[in-house]
């Protein structure tokens, strides 16, 4: 689903970097799509012992992904969990603060800051529609916290996006999951997803979303989003009588903390115009393919992409926006200082366990 161009975007944006404990390189690729909707963030140095890595992939606008790449691991510093310890609860709070930031009236102008496409008739901004309250928006301080709540007109973008972010401390990585984005990590060779796609049809997921008033046709909510959860989307957060984790559509992530050990390679951080196109497996031997021969990480990625890329717009695979981020552990795995989590899992799952 979606505008097709009639020949395909292949410039890449490309990255590597490194610290003492990892390198990782990252590339991204519009492809077939009319715009780039996909975001992402690479922070090998978030503080001093912790690094960040997201792919944020945007449906009805890129708007949201890109406040998500801007903010996110920012709110992931700044939650009390954080300085505590407790990684998978500031991860946690950081998705669901998401979507209270953008409904704010600073977030609206946040998000229009960062689209680039304004309907001054409609007020629309790419999946945004605001009623402004006049020069009462312009009489407070340009504070997050002042600006959210029932006096805004804006009730938040009806754009959204997946999102899917790592957090490694020492010998742990925590991972965050909205969406189908994956997180894949490769031990000796073997592919095991550190995050599940929430697809509509899971049994979970089918039913919170009936339990909100919502339903599923032809595999979308309500007959539209192929997603069960996600950053924005807030058409499908209206149910006052429920919390924000049990809406038609929730950001509420899985949180996944999975202890390193000497026969991790490498994690992937992609979105699903790569997963559409390759399992998770045969991305793991893709990778392993290449990674000797190629003087850069981002160059592996960029392989990647060229070969997810379809031949044309017929098949429908192939023709998404393309983001990865590949992150390589240096040997020896850190021994990790205590850090208190309250993991869903302490092992990797393997990919056979996490099929749809």
């Amino acid at each position: 689903m979606g505008i097709y161009l009639s020949t395909p975007k292949t410039d890449k944006f490309s990255e590597n970097g490194e610290n003492d404990k990892l390198r990782f390189g990252l590339s991204s690729m519009q492809g077939w799509r009319a715009s780039m909707e996909d975001a992402h963030a690479a922070l090998p140095d978030l503080d001093e012992c912790t690094s960040f890595f997201g792919v944020y992939d945007g449906h009805g606008g890129k708007v949201v992904a890109k406040f998500c790449a801007k903010f996110l691991h920012t709110q992931v510093l700044k939650n009390g969990a954080y300085s505590n310890g407790d990684l998978g609860t500031s991860i946690r709070k950081s998705f669901m603060r998401m979507d209270e930031m953008m409904q704010g009236q600073r977030g609206w102008r946040e998000l229009s800051v960062l689209g680039d496409k304004i309907n001054k008739f409609t007020g629309m901004i790419e999946g945004l529609i605001w009623s402004p309250r006049g020069s009462e928006s312009n009489n407070h301080e340009d504070d997050w916290a002042f600006e959210e709540g029932p006096h805004s007109d804006f009730s938040g973008p009806t754009s959204g996006c997946t999102a899917c972010v790592a957090v490694i401390r020492g010998n742990k990585i925590i991972v965050g999951n909205a969406g189908d984005s994956r997180c894949v990590i490769s031990r000796k060779g073997q592919a095991y997803n550190l995050s599940r796609d929430h697809k509509p049809e899971l049994e979970a997921e089918r039913e919170r979303i009936l339990k909100a008033g919502g339903f599923i046709h032809g595999g979308r909510v309500n007959g539209s989003l192929n997603l069960a959860r996600a950053i924005g989307d807030m058409e499908f957060k209206q149910n006052k009588f429920l919390p924000p984790e049990k809406q038609i559509v929730t950001a509420n992530p899985d949180i996944n903390i999975v202890e390193l050990c000497d026969e991790d390679e490498f994690i992937v951080l992609a979105c699903d115009g790569i997963w559409d196109c390759m399992s998770s497996q045969q991305l793991v031997d893709f990778i392993h393919e290449h990674i000797n021969n190629e003087t850069s990480l981002s160059a592996v990625c960029e392989k990647v992409l060229d070969k997810c890329l379809a031949p044309s717009t017929l098949g429908g695979e192939g023709c998404d926006n393309m983001t990865m981020i590949l992150v390589q552990f240096k040997k020896p795995i850190p021994s990790s200082d205590a850090v208190t989590e309250q993991s869903s899992q302490s092992t990797p799952e393997s990919e056979s366990q996490s099929a749809d």
